[in-house]
């Protein structure tokens, strides 16, 4: 999946009723740090990475790709959105050849607890539904993730299978955009 095609990217910033989704910038820099840096935020992607290797890795605008989205409260960056296509090398797939739309979000502790990840998640699949009409959207998250769990539900994610990778009992779901009749 990439920008290329007739979807334009970034798109215009996309605004929910408390969230504005929009393409990073350099002040997100710190907040993505923050992010990465988190034993919290940490848990269930494979643990947290050092702040120093961070501040030397990270570029001055990180994540300026394609399906990536900074999510922004009140001015503030709280977290990031990311729709990739899922690796062909990992487990759970909905086609033969992988590399299917997946959508990914991580938020900063302090914004946990609020509704702002099902608020921005929604925003960017209905983005993704206008911009790739009738493409299913897969998720996966650790089943012990509860919080991602019920985000996964809300969204409207079903479960296709659940497989061991990284140590832990994953989730796989699928999205699929209504389509009018």
């Amino acid at each position: 999946m990439t920008g290329t095609g007739s979807v334009p990217w970034p798109p215009a910033p996309i605004r929910t009723e408390r969230l504005v989704l929009r393409e990073s910038e350099a002040r997100d820099r710190a907040a993505f740090i923050e992010l990465f840096a988190s034993p919290e935020v940490g848990t269930y992607v494979g643990g947290s990475r050092p702040r120093d290797e961070l501040e030397r890795a990270m570029p001055e605008v990180p994540g300026r790709r394609f399906g990536f989205f900074a999510v922004e409260l009140d001015g503030t960056t709280i977290g990031m959105i990311t729709l990739d296509g899922r690796d062909p090398e990992r487990k759970g797939h909905i086609r033969p050849d992988g590399g299917e739309p997946e959508l990914g979000y991580m938020f900063l502790p302090q914004a946990w607890g609020r509704g702002y990840a099902t608020e921005a998640c929604a925003a960017a699949l209905d983005w993704f539904a206008d911009a790739h009409p009738g493409e299913p959207v897969v998720l996966s998250t650790q089943t012990a993730n509860d919080a991602s769990m019920r985000i996964a539900a809300k969204l409207g994610f079903t479960e296709v299978e659940r497989f061991e990778e990284y140590g832990a009992e994953q989730w796989f779901g699928m999205w699929s955009p209504v389509t009018p009749s």
